[in-house]
């Protein structure tokens, strides 16, 4: 079998703390995403491969369905190299959809559920994606997204489908019953049949049901992929406000994939608690595709609830839980907890946010668990940097992780600083993205050669110790951390922009004692012909935003104002409306990093 081999990153400092029987470095086979799956229906086909909500299905059922979507979408036109959208929750279909586009020899373009459909216009037109896969809660957006679109832009095959498609036949019954586990909030959204939106008159989008297409049982034709081969193309926002497509292959996915049977001790009849979302590189890397490769059984939650999770972890006897720290800080503040068996539990860990001390302390004293923090982006596939088993720091990225180098450097001259120094963070390595998609001056601008090495910029500030050991300074880009969700402002603003009463807007970070950081609004009002302000109130700006982007983007506050701070050559300077927020927050110490 053809692998790519990695060589062992040369000895540094951390090296001393690496965990025992780790390897530095992993091979990794030269072959398609979708033989994880394939390969665990042909060793475990009447093994329980995934639990959601009550209904549990094999191994050899999520391949079997997987095939024979994989053979429709082919039917409709989907070939090689296609980019098809994935617009769901965390749900069967997720997992099902996504490798069955791997399989039809397609690229999978994951997109975020919170996101309305003045957003969903880019990921259609910039992917060029012909094709998309919705759950029926959402899909009215993605309709009304693509009826703006020009015909020659827009999709022309969706399939969608019903939670209550995917739930046992008793799901109703069980909601129903007073000692359901299901939050009342959930039960109407999991279990009503939605009508579907009807695309508006002179489009060619063709609807397909779920349940349908599945039915057909059509085969698909040759596995043509390899390792180099695009496999996905996730989405990340930046300073310019428009997302950005990171081309990630097979092969950069798949070793941290791999990676987690050595660094979270990840084998065959473990089970893995995912509630955070598939969309997002971790939960699909580090969650999905781990189980997968590794065998792990997966329970699956559509959204995150702690009296669900807990008692997810306690019966199903999870033994892996991949979070971020906010849903920590949630269970941790049960009144019940006690009741919960959380004993089974050998892996928690995450990323996004720096978890809390005392959290972490508690998590050690009362349950023995020893919180892995680590760090990486859209761009890397997740981790670059993780805290070893046994030797965790607290507040700290971790050491480089298997294959991985990484340094501080000077972000002007690009050479490497000294410890203790805050630079800009860089890292080399397999799982690294080859660009993003169609933009080759960003591309460029995110890489630099040196010692014989492919470095990709981060744009996160930070500093190294002594013992190799990575901590966060803070953000060369502007950015806003809310609850490990990054916020580019430039993002919001120009959303902010299309309302009728908003002349100009500048987003910058509040402090929130649970979120850690939460959206601030500096809105100037368009004003009539007389002077007089546009008649709107903060609350109904704050409404508006609700409307047109994703939930974690809308401004918890929005502030009128009459100026805004200008530079001498005219450039907004949010920094200074960032540094008066801080000062009114109370901050003694630098914002959160971000």
């Amino acid at each position: 079998m053809t692998v790519f081999r990695n060589a062992p990153p040369p000895e540094a400092p951390h090296h001393a703390h690496w965990p025992v029987g780790v390897p530095r470095a992993l091979e990794v086979p030269d072959e398609s995403l979708w033989l994880g799956l394939a390969r665990r229906a042909e060793t475990q086909p009447d093994a329980v491969g995934l639990e959601f909500l009550g209904r549990r299905t094999t191994w050899a059922e999520l391949a079997a369905q997987a095939e024979a979507l994989a053979g429709a979408l082919q039917a409709m036109g989907v070939g090689s190299g296609d980019r098809v959208l994935l617009f769901m929750q965390n749900c069967p279909p997720f997992i099902i959809a996504f490798h069955a586009i791997l399989r039809a020899n397609a690229v999978v373009v994951p997109v975020n559920p919170m996101n309305r459909a003045d957003e969903l216009g880019h990921y259609i037109t910039d992917s060029g994606a012909r094709w998309a896969i919705a759950s029926g809660d959402i899909v009215g957006e993605l309709v009304r997204a693509n009826d703006e679109l020009a015909p020659e832009q827009a999709l022309q095959h969706l399939i969608t489908f019903d939670f209550a498609d995917v739930l046992p036949a008793d799901a109703a019954q069980q909601a129903a019953e007073p000692a359901t586990a299901w939050p009342a909030y959930w039960r109407g959204w999991l279990l009503e049949r939605r009508t579907r939106p009807q695309p508006k008159q002179g489009t060619s989008l063709a609807l397909h049901e779920w349940t349908d297409v599945l039915a057909r049982g059509q085969r698909p034709g040759e596995l043509l992929t390899h390792g180099r081969d695009l496999a996905i193309l996730p989405y990340t926002s930046g300073t310019t406000g428009a997302p950005k497509g990171c081309m990630h292959s097979h092969a950069s996915l798949l070793h941290n994939a791999l990676s987690s049977r050595w660094w979270h001790d990840l084998h065959e009849g473990d089970v893995m608690l995912i509630v955070v979302p598939m969309f997002h590189i971790t939960g699909m890397v580090m969650a999905m595709l781990a189980s997968i490769r590794h065998g792990a059984s997966i329970v699956l939650l559509p959204r995150w609830d702690r009296d669900v999770a807990a008692a997810a972890i306690s019966q199903q006897r999870v033994t892996h839980w991949p979070n971020i720290p906010t849903m920590v800080i949630d269970l941790l503040g049960a009144p019940d907890l006690a009741r919960y068996d959380l004993s089974s539990l050998r892996y928690i860990g995450g990323g996004g946010a720096a978890m809390p001390e005392a959290v972490a302390t508690r998590l050690k004293q009362e349950f023995g668990l020893e919180y892995l923090e680590g760090y990486g982006l859209t761009e890397t596939a997740a981790p670059t940097h993780n805290n070893p088993r046994g030797g965790a720091r607290r507040q700290c990225l971790g050491i480089p992780y298997i294959s991985t180098r990484a340094e501080v450097i000077d972000p002007d001259t690009l050479q490497p600083l000294p410890t203790g120094e805050v630079g800009e963070i860089v890292v080399s390595g397999p799982q690294l993205f080859s660009g993003y998609w169609q933009q080759p001056q960003a591309t460029a601008a995110a890489f630099f050669e040196r010692d014989g090495a492919h470095w990709f910029r981060t744009g996160d500030l930070g500093r190294v110790d002594a013992d190799g050991y990575f901590t966060m300074a803070d953000c060369l880009k502007r950015m806003i951390n809310a609850s490990g969700f990054k916020v580019w402002p430039a993002e919001v603003e120009a959303l902010l922009h299309r309302h009728p009463a908003v002349q100009e807007v500048c987003i910058i970070a509040t402090r929130d004692p649970y979120r850690g950081e939460s959206v601030k609004a500096c809105v100037i009002l368009r004003t009539d012909a007389n002077g007089a302000p546009a008649a709107v109130t903060p609350e109904e700006v704050i409404a508006w935003c609700r409307e047109h982007m994703a939930v974690y983007k809308v401004p918890r506050q929005v502030e009128f104002v009459t100026t805004l701070p200008r530079s001498a050559t005219g450039k907004l300077m949010w920094r200074t409306l960032q540094a008066e927020q801080d000062v009114r927050d109370g901050a003694a110490s630098p914002p959160p990093a971000r």
